[in-house]
């Protein structure tokens, strides 16, 4: 029997993962709670020691590259996406790379923000609604399922009476910030084992 890890299965050496970081583009959204996706891309793309370029789709900056493989050689093969549009437009550019590198939905992965997990936790997961998020609303209009991974990074609720809009688009408070780095560090290591040991692994040891 094949193993698939070794092959073109989905865990593969010849598979392609799409791997997009939620965020707003430019700099004075940089700190915000809701580009905590652009934060793990970043390490992801240190990892694999590439920089961002210019995808000739126009609508998206990438990094490939490829994880290394447990037992040697060379592991799945990982594409960054980092769109340029605003959260509730990045459906179009997400569709718009998946198309170009032949990519199902299963072999999606989002990384997001996430309301309803405390801050410095997180949870993997396959499928699911959008919880009012409008960048997994996007997605799922523009790709016509749900079914897709998502690295859900907690950011927790707003205190008080704030406004949840004003909250994720609020920078991390100066306490948060001192652990931002290493949730992203860790997030970033989700999306490694769910690229190379599955949703179940990946769920037993990061589901926290």
């Amino acid at each position: 029997m094949t193993d698939a890890r070794s092959s073109g299965g989905p865990h593969g050496a010849d598979a392609v993962w799409l791997v997009v970081g939620l965020g707003n583009p430019g700099p004075a959204y940089a700190g915000h709670r809701h580009n905590i996706g652009y934060l793990v891309n970043d390490e992801l793309a240190r990892r694999l020691g590439a920089s961002y370029r210019s995808h000739k789709t126009g609508r998206a900056d990438v990094v490939e590259g490829r994880l290394p493989a447990s037992s040697g050689g060379v592991g799945p093969r990982l594409v960054l996406g980092r769109p340029r549009s605003y959260m509730n437009e990045v459906g179009g550019p997400v569709k718009a790379l998946a198309t170009f590198y032949k990519v199902p939905p299963e072999r999606l992965i989002v990384i997001h923000d996430e309301l309803d997990i405390p801050f410095d936790t997180m949870r993997v997961k396959l499928g699911g609604g959008d919880n009012g998020h409008n960048g997994l609303k996007s997605i799922r209009s523009s790709l016509g399922t749900g079914e897709f991974y998502r690295i859900r990074v907690g950011i927790g609720r707003p205190p008080g009476r704030q406004d949840v809009a004003d909250f994720v688009l609020s920078n991390y408070s100066a306490a948060e910030r001192k652990v931002v780095p290493f949730q992203a560090d860790t997030a970033a290591d989700a999306v490694e084992s769910l690229v190379s040991e599955g949703l179940e692994r990946t769920q037993q040891r990061f589901n926290s």
